[in-house]
């Protein structure tokens, strides 16, 4: 490869070949993986409103007493943690999820988070844990849904906003 083609020269060249085997420009297969790679995201968030329960059988084992110390409860437990910290964040930021906005963070209020774990605080961190869990699945799902995706949604939306503006659209 010279250095004239770039560094991304191989990736160019893979993402054109799939959009001509697709059938859809690229611009508007990266749209598509884009869309679709945040709706994913957004569907655990909104569909784990009953998840308290899960999150209480995952948080309650923290202490390492238990037998079971298996690779899936190490990560469900990580990922837990990961979540209490960012409701945290988000909490004191916007005000939400019984935190003050603004409010300043200290170690007693940092141990009590564990305990915190109930209603929206709950539900937000099964939804975080969900969603850094299914990330393969969701970018797997996002790569083989685009190129339906964008034939279906992004290029008649394209092509309409083409129309509405008095510009002829471009052929692939």
């Amino acid at each position: 490869m010279s250095n004239s083609e770039g560094r991304f020269a191989p990736y160019r060249n893979a993402l054109t070949a799939i959009s001509r085997r697709t059938g859809t420009s690229l611009p508007s297969l990266l749209v598509s993986f884009a869309i679709l790679h945040e709706l994913t995201a957004i569907v655990p968030i909104v569909g784990l409103g009953a998840g308290e329960h899960a999150v209480n059988a995952v948080a309650l084992n923290r202490d390492g007493s238990i037998d079971d110390q298996s690779w899936v409860n190490t990560q469900l437990r990580s990922r837990v943690d990961e979540g209490e910290q960012w409701a945290g964040r988000v909490g004191r930021r916007y005000g939400v999820f019984g935190f003050k906005k603004g409010e300043l963070v200290d170690q007693t209020q940092t141990s009590q988070l564990s305990g915190k774990l109930a209603g929206d605080v709950a539900n937000a961190v099964l939804a975080y844990g969900a969603v850094k869990a299914l990330l393969p699945i969701r970018i797997g799902l996002s790569l083989y849904l685009s190129p339906m995706f964008s034939r279906v949604v992004v290029e008649p939306i394209r092509l309409g906003g083409l129309r509405l503006l008095g510009r002829r659209p471009k052929s692939m």
